[in-house]
């Protein structure tokens, strides 16, 4: 896990790209992530040198010929690593490689990158979880159909390089 303090400076960079997405169809959250997705989409792209901020329907970033999606998750307390990564079935039509899991205070004052895993492996792992059902992981209930995989199952992000 990479711990990332997030400045006044990178909330503001957000704020205005959040305000202009609006409510996102399939929206678990009916828009109220919306800072918080692009602030995780913000802080991996940067992580990830060399990177293209494409945030499409289908993926966010473009690095190494590789589609990225990118999943961010308001969270109350760091994250452990027996704490679990989603994927709505909603989001079953996206057309991405790979995954990048971030977790953001709903503060704002830290971010997390968890780790990355390529979209067919992560779906030959994941656990399918149903709405209303509760996660024993975590005694979470279910908000929406969802495939679920661990922190610690993730793969690292290369070290990001210093300019």
């Amino acid at each position: 896990m990479i711990e990332i303090k997030l400045s006044h400076n990178i909330i503001n960079k957000c704020k205005s790209k959040s305000k202009d997405i609006g409510k996102l169809k399939n929206s678990i959250t009916k828009g109220e992530g919306n800072l918080a997705g692009i602030i995780g989409e913000y802080i991996v792209h940067e992580h990830l040198k060399n990177s293209k901020w494409e945030n499409t329907y289908d993926y966010d970033l473009i690095h190494k010929n590789k589609k990225i999606d990118v999943k961010s998750k308001r969270c109350n307390s760091p994250p452990l690593d027996f704490y679990e990564c989603s994927i709505a079935e909603t989001s079953l039509h996206q057309e991405c490689d790979e995954y990048v899991f971030v977790r953001i205070l709903n503060d704002f004052t830290k971010a997390w990158i968890l780790g990355r895993m390529a979209q067919k492996k992560y779906f030959k792992i994941a656990r399918k979880m149903i709405k209303g059902q509760i996660d024993p992981s975590n005694n979470f209930t279910v908000k929406t159909n969802c495939y679920n995989v661990s922190i610690k199952e993730l793969n690292d992000l290369p070290v990001a390089q210093k300019p």
